[in-house]
Order: C-alpha cells, then structure tokens, then sequence
C-alpha cells in the first residue's frame, strides 16, 4: 500500500510530498525534486450537491491535482531512487475526478519499487481545462460524473393517492357500466319474449280481442270451409223435474280448440215432415231426425248425438274425482228431489249430485240463457277432467254404465271427450250461446259469429245428395203469404230453412246467393214461387242456406 511508510525504506528519511493521485484515487507521495518548478493551476471548490448515501447531508468539496512537471525527472533516474505505483499501467494520461484529502494528517506511506519514467508519467493524471475552453473539445466520460437522485416522499405519496382516488372511480364506474348492461339485456330478453308470446298467440288466433293471420275482419277464420271440425249433440235429460238442455261439442282439428255451442231450446227446426217445430220440443218427442234437422239449419255435419240423462251426468262427475266451478249463483237443497245445495262463489268443489243441481238449476223468473251458462260451465269442467289419452277416456265413458247411440260408441265418444279435454287444460276453449228471435229464427250476429266462426257452417257443408236449402224471410207483413211460400218451395224439392221476418217490410222480393255455382239454383226458385229473373243477384247471404228468398209484397201467393 501507498499510505503507509516503510520504516526499512532507505527512501522513507527523504523528504515525502504528495504528488497525486493513481487511477484508484489513492495519494502518491515523492521527494519535491531541488529545482524550483512552476505548479499547474489547481481547481477547487468543485462541489457536487447530495450523494446517495447521505440524504439532506452535503458532501466536503472535491479537489483536483494536476501532476507535477517533476515527474520528467524521475524518468531519468534509476528504479532504485524514485518511488513508484507498484503497477504496470500502461494507459493513456486521463483526468480523474479525485475526492479531497481528508481533514487528517495521512499517514506516510511507504515507497514502492522504482518505476520507469513512462509508468509513472501514465498515472499521473493531466492537468484539467480550463473553464474558456470550447465544448466541442472536451472529453468527457461517465465516471467523471455523479448523479443525483433526490427522492421526495411527499411527491410519491400525492402520486399513490391519486392513482388509488383514479383506480376506485374507474371501478365505481365500470360497477355502474356492468349494472346498466345487465339491466338493458334483462329488458331485451323480457321484451323478446312477451313479443314472441304474443306473437304466437296472435299467431294461434288464441288473443280474444285480436285475429290471427287465419282470421278476417269479421273474426272467423279465412279458410273456415277447409277446416276440419268434429262435433257431437249433446241432450241433457233431467230426469228429476223434467225438461232437457242440448248443446253442441265442437273439436276444431285444424286450429286445435275446442267450443260448446249452447242451442236453445226456441231454436227452430224441421220434423221430418217439413213442418216447423222448436228444438226443445223435438228433443222430448224423442229426437228422431232432430241431428238432421240441425245440420239443415245450421249447415253442419254433426257426427253423433249423446243422450245425456242425469244420474249419468253425476256419476260422470264422479268418475273424474269431481269438478271445480265458478258458480254465479247459490242453489238451495230440494229435499223433494234430494238435491244438495250449492254455494256461490269462485271455484266451488262440486260432487256429482251438486253439478247435477247446479246444472239443471233455473231461478224464478230467469231466462233459459242462464241455465244453459250452468250447463255450459259444468260440461267444460268435467272435459278438463277427463283423461287425455283417448283409451283411458273411453273406459272412462263405459264405466257410466249408459247405452249410447249406435253411431257414437265408447271409443269414439271417449276420443273426442279426450281431444276436448286437453284444450280446456291449456285454455284454447270457448262457450257461446246460439242466439235466437222470438220465432225461433237465428239472429244476424248469431249466423255471422257462432254459425260461420265456431260451428263452420255454410252452404257447402250440407249432406250430400240432400236437397238443396232455401231460406226464407217473410218482409211481407202477411203471414198467410209466407205459409203459402214455405208450402210451395217443399212441394218444388227444396228443404226449407226458417228465416223468420224481416224487422221491416219490403216492396219489393229479393233471392240472393252467394256462391256462382248457385246462380241457376237461384233462377230456378224465382221461377218456383213465380217471381221475375230480375230479383236475383249476387250478395250475402241472411240465412245459413244456399239460396235465401226475401219474401216481399209484390208476391202473390197462388
């Protein structure tokens, strides 16, 4: 080491002086050779503001030495008189920055073997440039300076807080984002699907207030004779205090709903003899020919008639574990026919005994529409009993224990009661009332609603082979000239539909049809009841019949 004297050193007594520093910043020590020699400048107080180490601490000020013009000299002694670096170092002459000596007195260091001139004048560092010098000539390398870095503790806290502030409104604001999506996709899907519902329920034509793409304006379906419809009478028997109640069961196959057409018992119909008679009436006779007649007014294909007594109504009603029912009125018990009593109110539970009395039920003074509702509900709740597979329904038929038409059997009754079942269960079922004037004749709104939407009926739905269907609307005002018209149409072949009269009379006669194919048909009747070519045109129809003749007073009856 160069700090420290040699006590053996024969060069140790000689006069010792620092000469400068080697390249790891560690003092050199000379003698001051005898000759006076000029001294390079010396630049102090270079001062350099904070090192790492010591923070808010100032560092003592470096010094730089500039090598002295002695070192020539001892180029030209011997090894053994001059000291040396111990180093072979052969290096270009470079300026070092150098710390200041310290505040204490070094300690001598001992010499070291002498070394060649060119050795030590290579670690002597070069004198430094002046301050005037231009910047294009100085070298400058990174050792020779020092950076500092002054951390600010507040500065990094106002830097975390706002990057924590910043990251918990970014998350705020993605919550809500997230929210408002979720909300928007919750409203798309709801609204797709009550669109997609409605859609198919309009579809369905299942929406009571609004028709399907099936439907015209009127609400009967556009291609009503293509449909496929089976139906069935019903003749409900009250055995107990008389009477009877009759009813249509309609199974839409095309549209898959289901209907009761409740029939009153003013409708009017045709005994086999062509003679007018009221529906009720033909029934309690014993109803022979009275399908046939319905078909005639109606212009339906009924398939079958399901006499219907009522000890078989209750033990059907038992057979299904009884009925549920909205009840519009309460029944009082009759002890004379031992009839239970029936409350009012909504879905009432009611035994066999109890629908049996709540159907047949007519209070004082009530219209028979009211009782024919009862039946209507009582009928509709016993099919959302019955079971929906067609076998289990027509074990179901033949447990009653009743003796059914030749042309309805279990298995065929069963079936249809299945099929009308399962559109009770899921709501595609309707009940209408047929409604009737006081002659028996059906109204406008009842042959346009329930006679063309519900039961399908037309002139094209006659039997075939049956006589063609002329209707008859008495405009004249004089009964005599109607019944002298309804006699001379069944002596001409034709079957006659009661139109009833007209709300007003009528100069003049009028036969419309409806279909092209009827027009000779049409010429044919004028001819019959003696009428001129000229009353007959194209237009709709009034009465459910191929040809309908207005009865008005220019006709004269023979």
């Amino acid at each position: 080491m160069n700090d420290r004297q040699d006590p053996y050193d024969p060069y140790a007594a000689q006069e010792q002086q620092l000469i400068g520093y080697d390249a790891y910043g560690r003092p050199v020590y000379g003698q001051v050779p005898a000759q006076p020699a000029p001294s390079a400048p010396q630049y102090e107080q270079q001062q350099y503001g904070y090192d790492y180490q010591g923070y808010n601490q100032q560092q003592q000020p470096q010094q730089y030495y500039a090598p002295q013009p002695a070192a020539q000299e001892y180029g030209q002694q011997d090894y053994a008189q001059a000291p040396g670096y111990g180093y072979d170092t052969q290096q270009t002459q470079q300026w070092i920055p150098q710390q200041a000596a310290p505040q204490q007195a070094p300690e001598q260091a001992a010499p070291e073997p002498p070394a060649s001139a060119e050795r030590r004048t290579a670690q002597v560092p070069e004198p430094r440039r002046p301050d005037g010098e231009p910047e294009a000539g100085r070298d400058y390398r990174t050792e020779m300076f020092a950076f500092i870095d002054q951390p600010d503790e507040d500065s990094e806290d106002v830097i975390d807080w706002l990057k924590f502030t910043e990251s918990r409104t970014e998350r705020r604001e993605e919550a809500r984002r997230r929210g408002r999506n979720r909300v928007v996709a919750l409203i798309v899907v709801l609204a797709v699907f009550v669109v997609g519902g409605l859609g198919y329920l309009w579809y369905a034509g299942k929406l009571p207030f609004l028709d399907g793409p099936g439907r015209d304006k009127s609400g009967a379906t556009a291609a009503a004779g293509a449909q496929k419809r089976d139906m069935i009478v019903v003749h409900l028997h009250n055995t107990k205090k008389g009477g009877t109640s009759s009813a249509l069961l309609v199974d839409n196959v095309t549209t898959k709903q289901g209907a009761t057409v409740l029939l009153p018992n003013a409708l009017g119909v045709s005994n086999q003899d062509g003679s007018a008679t009221a529906l009720g009436k033909a029934v309690e006779e014993g109803g022979l020919g009275t399908r046939e007649a319905l078909d005639s007014v109606l212009g339906t294909q009924i398939g079958g008639t399901w006499r219907l007594d009522t000890p078989f109504l209750e033990n059907l009603v038992e057979l299904v574990g009884g009925i549920e029912v909205d009840t519009d009125t309460a029944v009082p018990a009759d002890d004379a026919a031992k009839t239970p009593a029936v409350a009012q109110g909504q879905k009432q539970s009611l035994s066999g005994p109890m629908a049996v009395a709540y159907a047949t039920y007519r209070g004082q003074g009530e219209p028979e529409a009211k009782q024919l509702e009862r039946v209507g509900k009582v009928l509709q709740a016993v099919l959302r009993k019955v079971p929906s597979d067609p076998k289990a329904a027509a074990v179901t038929v033949e447990s009653i224990g009743q003796i059914l038409d030749p042309a309805l059997n279990a298995q065929t009754l069963g079936a249809l009661l299945a099929r009308l079942g399962e559109h009770a269960k899921v709501g595609a079922y309707r009940t209408d009332l047929l409604a009737v004037k006081a002659d028996g004749t059906l109204t406008d709104e009842a042959n346009k609603k329930v006679v063309k939407e519900v039961l399908g009926g037309s002139v094209a739905a006659a039997q075939p082979g049956a006589s063609p269907r002329i209707g008859l609307k008495d405009a004249t005002g004089d009964e005599k000239a109607q019944v002298a018209a309804k006699a001379t149409l069944l002596n001409g072949g034709y079957t006659f539909v009661d139109g009833g009269k007209a709300d007003k009379t009528a100069a003049a006669s009028q036969i419309t049809y409806q279909d092209d194919a009827q027009r000779d048909r049409a010429i044919e009747v004028a001819k019959t009841l003696g009428l001129p070519e000229t009353v007959v045109k194209k237009a709709e129809n009034v009465v459910n019949a191929e040809v309908v003749v207005i009865l008005g007073k220019d006709y004269k009856a023979s």
